[in-house]
């Protein structure tokens, strides 16, 4: 039961993380936001793994680079993309990141050792978040320009969608070489060193620390970073991986439910049919048998 109410606890502040995210971004860019952010979650995570940090090697460092860059390039799509569109709307784009992994896996070199290829499970929950997709961002009457609805703050997170999903599979091939402690450490500081690389990318950098924002701060980098990640590696040691998929798929939910009680963001009838559907697509997909017979869960992060 107390793997039940963390775990519940941790997919809830993460969909609570869009929206204090977006508020956030009046005081800060994206880009400065998310390198702050990182750096006070490297901070918590360096002081309670260090004796975990000692006798590196070097493989720890290639594989905990390579997991960090895909992150920090996931986090940058995502925050920025969360400046040009609702809340909402980019929680459910970024759990497209359960559909993408699968279909990665299908492309040669890319998929795991002993891993299955997709099954028509993960082409029809492609195929339904698709749908959703374009139900979720076209305005009513769009004819067949359906896709002229996605604008630039969609198309980012789509490409978070993606970073993300390259990130987890790089998580899937370094988690048997480098232990949990060490490999978590390690990618979030080299995304912190990526952050800081790019933040030329957004702009002039500005930060005015307003009482929103260090909240938000607060929130996403020990909560939602350091606290979470680590809570949720131990609950999924004793909960059904089936139980786990279906507490994952209210991340968007949350996300929707906190960007109404903030923003008074609502989605009409046409875009609460995509999300619909994006969350049957990403059920469909979270639920996909492996060759144990068992669920292979994939976790979707938060802003």
């Amino acid at each position: 039961m107390l793997a039940y109410v963390l775990l519940l606890a941790v997919v809830l502040v993460w969909g609570m993380t869009f929206s204090l995210v977006k508020s956030a971004l009046t005081a800060t860019t994206p880009l400065m936001f998310n390198f702050v952010r990182m750096a006070l979650a490297f901070a918590v995570l360096a002081a309670v793994n260090w004796p975990s940090l000692r006798g590196m090697t070097r493989t720890d460092l290639k594989l905990g680079a390579a997991a960090g860059l895909f992150l920090g390039l996931g986090y940058q799509f995502q925050t920025t993309g969360l400046k040009f569109t609702t809340a909402s709307k980019a929680a459910f784009l970024t759990g497209l990141v359960v559909v993408i992994v699968p279909l990665m896996s299908a492309i040669p070199g890319v998929a795991l050792p002993g891993s299955l290829r997709p099954t028509f499970d993960t082409y029809a929950g492609a195929v339904l978040a698709f749908a959703g997709l374009v139900l979720l961002t076209s305005p009513p009457g769009a004819g067949t320009a359906l896709l002229s609805g996605i604008g630039l703050g969609e198309w980012l997170c789509l490409g978070c969608a993606v970073a993300f999903a390259a990130h987890l599979l790089m998580l899937a091939r370094a988690a048997p070489r480098v232990s949990a402690r060490r490999l978590g450490t390690l990618q979030i500081g080299f995304a912190a060193v990526v952050l800081l690389a790019t933040l030329p990318l957004g702009g002039r950098p500005y930060f005015h620390g307003t009482a929103m924002l260090w909240i938000a701060l607060g929130v996403t980098a020990v909560l939602a970073t350091a606290a979470a990640f680590t809570i949720q590696s131990w609950a999924q040691q004793y909960l059904p991986a089936s139980h786990t998929a279906l507490i994952f798929t209210l991340e968007p939910v949350f996300a929707w439910l906190t960007s109404l009680l903030f923003f008074g963001e609502q989605l009409g009838r046409r875009a609460m049919l995509g999300a619909g559907l994006i969350l049957a697509g990403i059920l469909l997909a979270e639920l996909r048998p492996t060759s144990r017979g068992k669920s292979q869960l994939l976790p979707i992060a938060g802003a």
